[in-house]
């Protein structure tokens, strides 16, 4: 059985192997058993050369890294790839660790805001595996455990908002969510590189509630705004009739301008507006004739 000891330094030549910024350092020596079959297994590569060679070499590819295992202990001198990298049939094992970006979805969360409003929250997480000999010697499986931990944290961190904010204040939600989930994730290896709050669903009678308050509020924000139109051309009528009233002239040329723009529309139409005054003053003529 072997025995680590964990150590917060850095690694050395003496059998330490680094994994999530914790050092790990075997404190009891490989046995004789191991060197003996260490030996025999040197021995068949030998035997059947050059057949042995391909059990031997193996190839990852640019993105991908392989960790090995000797025995069981973590070989030294970390991770290999990308390329051709040897490896000792029957008593080395190795594993395949893919570094590409991968994003998944949070599954719905049903979440209560800080207000009591029920609301449901999809998210996308996008990670990759920054160390891969800690997430393959740290955690057992480090995308379930990172797909477990974000859905943790989204209910978390939404849990302290209230609707308000988990409407409008999204980019603030998902900054909050990838410092989180970094910070949990960095012992394994892994990077959360982005956070993307994906929809936000409220039940239909709060939606129903909300447009017909946004209806009410567009409706007064309309009558406010005729309302002030109104009295801007009340105001604008008002220093009209004062230019008017100091120039006799100018009420010729507007009506003038009226008439001119009656008969471009109605041609069979002309209005003509006589006063009262000018038809007082003719029957007082007339009668004065007479």
């Amino acid at each position: 059985m072997d025995h680590y000891q964990k150590q917060n330094n850095h690694p050395n030549h003496s059998g330490q192997h680094s994994a999530g910024g914790v050092s790990y350092t075997s404190t009891d020596s490989p046995g004789l058993c191991a060197f003996i079959l260490t030996l025999i297994s040197y021995l068949l590569i030998v035997a059947t050369f050059p057949f042995s060679l391909c059990l031997c070499i193996k190839v990852v590819q640019e993105y991908e890294r392989a960790v090995i295992f000797r025995l069981g202990r973590l070989l030294k001198g970390g991770a290999k790839g990308p390329g051709i990298f040897f490896i000792v049939p029957c008593i080395d094992s190795y594993r395949k660790v893919d570094l590409r970006t991968v994003s998944f979805d949070v599954p719905p969360q049903e979440i209560l805001s800080l207000d009591s409003v029920p609301v449901s929250v999809e998210a996308v997480i996008y990670m990759r595996v920054r160390d891969a000999t800690a997430a393959e010697t740290n955690v057992e499986d480090y995308s379930h455990s990172t797909r477990l931990l974000a859905a943790t944290t989204l209910r978390n961190v939404l849990g302290t908002r209230n609707l308000a904010e988990i409407l409008s204040e999204r980019e603030s939600i998902s900054a909050t969510m990838q410092s989180s989930l970094d910070d949990a994730t960095d012992p394994w290896g892994v990077k959360v590189e982005r956070v993307e709050i994906k929809d936000v669903r409220l039940p239909v009678q709060l939606q129903r509630a909300m447009a017909a308050e946004a209806e009410a509020a567009r409706e007064a924000r309309a009558k406010v705004i005729a309302a002030e139109g109104e009295q801007r051309a009340s105001r604008a009528l008002k220093e009209a009739a004062e230019v008017i009233n100091e120039s006799p002239a100018a009420l010729q040329l507007r009506y003038l301008q009226t008439l001119n723009a009656i008969s471009a529309e109605n041609n069979s139409t002309i209005i003509f507006p006589l006063p009262i005054d000018v038809l007082t003053h003719m029957i007082q003529r007339n009668k004065e004739d007479d």
